[in-house]
């Protein structure tokens, strides 16, 4: 099976170009920037060699464009698109691609994370490096676990002391 990994470039935790699990197993991968006309890309390499997958990580980086570029995808060269990536920022709010996959997808799997407590975490928070929750800053800042906590939505409001 022929599959086209994408990740967005500005997140090179892993290295460049590169998407890796949690388990440690990692896969070259092309790189997308808000500019990438992802459709022309796909067409393209589709001409090349049969394609039977696309894989995008970190689809929260995507554009409104290029999550419309992906129903292309779908729609028009019938190869499927698989995208992962965060629902909402640390300030609970979608990122645009977040946005566009929840309104277009055909499917959504949520991947399910667990807080401490165990209630499912659908919220995130991001720590400064004393360990404590921040509530401003830029949408992006890019970190792993060291940076960013999975959390329910009772323990985000209280971490943010709005209980």
């Amino acid at each position: 099976m022929n599959t086209l990994v994408y990740t967005a470039a500005i997140d090179d935790r892993y290295g460049i170009g590169k998407v890796s699990s949690r388990i440690g197993i990692s896969q070259e991968a092309l790189l997308f920037q808000s500019d990438t006309n992802l459709f022309n890309e796909i067409e393209l390499a589709h001409q090349t060699e049969t394609l039977h997958c696309i894989l995008i990580d970190e689809a929260q980086f995507l554009t409104k464009a290029q999550v419309y570029q992906l129903t292309d995808v779908v729609d028009k060269l019938k190869i499927p698109v698989l995208c992962y990536g965060l629902r909402t920022d640390f300030q609970a709010e979608l990122f645009e691609g977040s946005q566009y996959l929840l309104a277009w997808a055909d499917e959504l799997q949520e991947l399910k994370t667990i807080c401490d407590c165990g209630r499912k975490a659908h919220f995130v928070i991001r720590m400064n490096e004393k360990g404590e929750a921040v509530a401003d800053g830029d949408q992006i800042q890019i970190g792993g676990n060291d940076k960013y906590l999975s959390v329910c939505r009772y323990h985000y409001k209280q971490k943010l002391n709005k209980l």
